[in-house]
């Protein structure tokens, strides 16, 4: 539930702290004294849209604090926890700043987050019922969703309308198809032209670096046996004097003179090693001039597939080694062309998915009839004791084209007076009776859900009376199991609460106006219902009024 709420500099804001407890409690004023301020600051903490007319004139920024307490079962905890919120307490902290330019931002449990964030927690935390509810309960778009989230059915009618996009989707790519036949066709027969150019080729990952150097070897090879075979000669095969043997030549006059002088032993040393690798080298130049050869065939060929690989990579715009890449991707898009302009297929496809929608559809409107008889007979109820007698209210499920919201459109339907047909409420609801109806809506689908915290901001404005104390008792009762606020004229509702606050206007030192929210004690509650009840004058008997509403 929510705990406190901090204000600071907020329209005609300058601060206020406000204490919050659970069960039902009221927010009375005169009019024009800023009683949805409330609201509209606690919308801005919970990612409502925001721009620089929030800020108090003359202030830097807006800035709002939403903090609640939620329970370990709460939905709330388990957001918190997937998007790393979560703080020791286990409360919660939604804040939000608008500076004078318009630029705001948000914050969960103190840690930066986004506006997007703050909506999907806040949806999880409070039920906002607006003083114009029963103005959007006339458009058919609201109808269903009030249906659908009332009955829990947000989840399914996902699923239809994803089932519905893909195949429409489908659809839409056999009828694109049908329609360029002629253009498609003639693109898939380039790309199987292409793609049977390059499998002849058959150019194969790393090929053009290997024939490459094949090539510079082949084509070099008289030069590489004359240059392999005159350093051989040098170290190992001269008629004069090969290195070799001058280094084992030298070696054993060293080694003789070793035995008058060891100082030339480093000498000797050195040269071991020396002649150790020449010796390698010679097997080396040994064994690569037994390896190559004069191929005049083989670099005809190699020449062949060189040419044939760059007239390839010419003729496709890209490098030689890159062929292979470039069959790939050919092929992948005649493959996708292929799968796109298989009619047969995608006719298949478009049945299979229209199936599987009908399916999913089916499920959808078979919960929906269960549900708009439930809800319908719960508003009925709700209307006898808001002096509708023998009215009666009906959820109708007219069927429709497959859409994407499923295969009926939901209408309400409400008859006023016993004996009558139900009728669009649009048609045949005054302002009055629809303000009820919308209310008791409000009422009910509120306790299908559950979110702790339920605000009703004027939702009973055009009724009064004995329909007023109904209405009082609805919202008390609704209490008794969550955190209710209400902002009401009604002294009839306001007598109702637990707890009642008093939002007044009035002048700051410098001369500018400020809202003021305050809690009321027995005999302040006592003369604000009193004021509510009588207008400016308050009598005797307007104070005898408000103390009997209170202790009733």
């Amino acid at each position: 539930m929510l705990r406190t709420l901090v204000i600071r500099d907020f329209v005609i804001v300058d601060a206020i702290e406000l204490e919050l407890a659970s069960g039902f409690s009221v927010f009375t004023g005169e009019t024009g004294a800023g009683k949805s301020i409330l609201i509209d600051a606690l919308t801005l903490a919970l990612g409502g849209r925001a721009d620089a007319s929030v800020v108090r004139e003359g202030a830097v920024k807006a800035d709002v604090a939403a903090e609640f307490t939620i329970h370990a079962d709460s939905p709330a905890l388990l957001w918190l926890e997937e998007n790393s919120y979560t703080s020791e307490d286990g409360d919660v902290l939604l804040r939000r700043v608008v500076d004078a330019s318009g630029r705001s931002k948000a914050f969960i449990n103190g840690a930066s987050a986004t506006i997007g964030q703050l909506r999907d927690l806040g949806e999880l935390l409070v039920d906002i019922h607006g003083q114009h509810a029963h103005q959007s309960l006339l458009k058919s778009e609201a109808q269903r969703i009030l249906l659908d989230t009332q009955a829990g059915l947000l989840v399914d009618t996902n699923t239809v309308a994803v089932a519905y996009k893909n195949w429409r989707a489908t659809a839409k790519r056999r009828e694109e198809f049908e329609h360029n036949a002629k253009s498609v066709l003639i693109e898939r027969e380039r790309l199987e032209w292409q793609v049977g150019e390059l499998e002849k080729l058959a150019a194969k990952p790393g090929e053009w670096l290997e024939i490459s150097s094949e090539h510079s070897r082949l084509s070099h090879a008289a030069s590489l046996i004359e240059g392999a075979q005159q350093s051989l000669t040098a170290l190992s095969e001269s008629d004069a004097s090969p290195i070799l043997s001058q280094i084992v030549s030298i070696e054993q006059k060293l080694g003789k003179l070793l035995d008058i002088d060891d100082k030339l032993k480093p000498v000797l040393e050195a040269l071991e090693p020396a002649r150790i690798q020449l010796q390698e080298a010679v097997y080396a130049l040994n064994d690569y001039l037994g390896r190559i050869e004069l191929d005049p065939q083989r670099l005809r060929e190699v020449d062949a597939r060189m040419e044939a690989l760059h007239s390839a990579a010419r003729k496709f715009h890209v490098t030689p080694d890159e062929l292979p890449n470039e069959y790939t991707r050919l092929l992948e898009q005649l493959q996708q062309l292929a799968d796109a302009t298989d009619l047969d297929a995608l006719r298949a496809q478009e049945e299979k998915l229209k199936a599987d929608y009908l399916v999913q559809a089916k499920k959808l409107s078979q919960a929906r009839t269960k549900a708009a008889a439930v809800l319908s007979k719960a508003v009925t109820a709700a209307m006898q004791e808001l002096s509708m007698a023998g009215g009666s209210f009906v959820v109708a499920l007219q069927p429709a084209e497959p859409g994407l919201h499923g295969l009926e459109q939901i209408e309400f339907l409400v008859a006023g007076h016993a004996g009558t047909t139900p009728r669009s409420l649009a048609k045949v609801a005054s302002g009055g009776e629809l303000a009820r109806i919308a209310l008791a809506i409000s009422v009910i689908a509120s306790s299908a859900t559950a979110t702790p915290t339920l605000i009703f901001d004027e939702v009973d404005s055009g009724i009064g009376g004995g329909v007023a104390e109904v209405v009082g008792r609805l919202l008390k009762r609704l209490g008794q199991d969550r955190q209710v606020l209400c902002v009401t004229h009604l002294p009839q509702v306001a007598s109702q609460a637990a707890r009642h606050f008093q939002v007044s206007k009035g002048l700051h030192a410098n001369g500018k106006t400020v809202s003021r929210i305050l809690p009321l004690d027995v005999a302040a509650r006592v003369e604000e219902i009193a004021r509510m009840l009588g207008g400016l004058e308050i009598t005797a008997t307007t104070r005898k009024h408000a103390r009997e509403l209170l202790a009733s």
